[in-house]
């Protein structure tokens, strides 16, 4: 099965929402929270004779997660129709890749997280090159990982930090200098999880 069908199958699965508290059960949620809608793209490029996710450093200079690893995407906007809508308007303003060159296959679970947002993962193929231009103010560098990478679920471990007075425990999966960790780790691990059950 090629790695497009098995994306395709593993989409098919039912599974529940994730979120940033998955690794930390003592957290106590506020009742009647109010989460933003949001979307991201998790863009499977299948190009050059391989397959990879691009993911995102995100700028230093941002106010909110600077110098993380991240996906292209962001809040839901009013002219947007839908998340699916702002990840893909999101992923051409981050990082140049038009989205009529996005098919997009599906959708993962929502993921709850930290900072107020209810983030919905896309998965979008991509099989048409495409230059990356990532825009200065958002996003220090784009760069490919190879999708054997991010969905082999043995490359995952639990670390843990300090966080506003108490520790919390987040999923990791490092690649070279890559730090990837918290949501965008948790989202690939689902990802992972339901590839290597297809």
């Amino acid at each position: 099965m090629n790695d497009r069908k098995r994306i395709e199958a593993a989409l098919l699965q039912n599974s529940g929402a994730s979120s940033d508290f998955d690794l930390n059960p003592d957290v106590v949620l506020p009742a009647g929270r109010k989460l933003r809608p949001a979307g991201v793209l998790v863009p499977v490029i299948a190009t050059g004779g391989r397959t990879d996710v691009l993911l995102t450093k995100r700028s230093s200079r941002l106010k909110h997660h600077p110098g993380q690893i991240a996906f292209p995407g962001g809040k839901q906007d009013e002219g947007d129709a839908d998340v699916i809508a702002a990840a893909l308007r999101e992923a051409e303003e981050e990082v140049g890749l038009p989205r009529e060159t996005v098919d997009v296959l599906g959708t993962l679970p929502s993921h709850e997280t930290v900072t107020g947002f209810l983030v919905t993962p896309v998965i979008g193929w991509i099989d048409r090159a495409f230059d990356i231009v990532p825009e200065p103010g958002e996003v220090a560098e784009a760069f490919r990982v190879p999708l054997a990478h991010v969905t082999d679920s043995t490359l995952f471990t639990v670390q843990s930090r300090r966080w506003r007075g108490t520790r919390r425990h987040y999923y990791t999966v490092p690649f070279g200098p890559y730090y990837i960790w918290g949501a965008t780790a948790r989202i690939l691990r689902g990802l992972a999880q339901r590839m290597e059950s297809v």
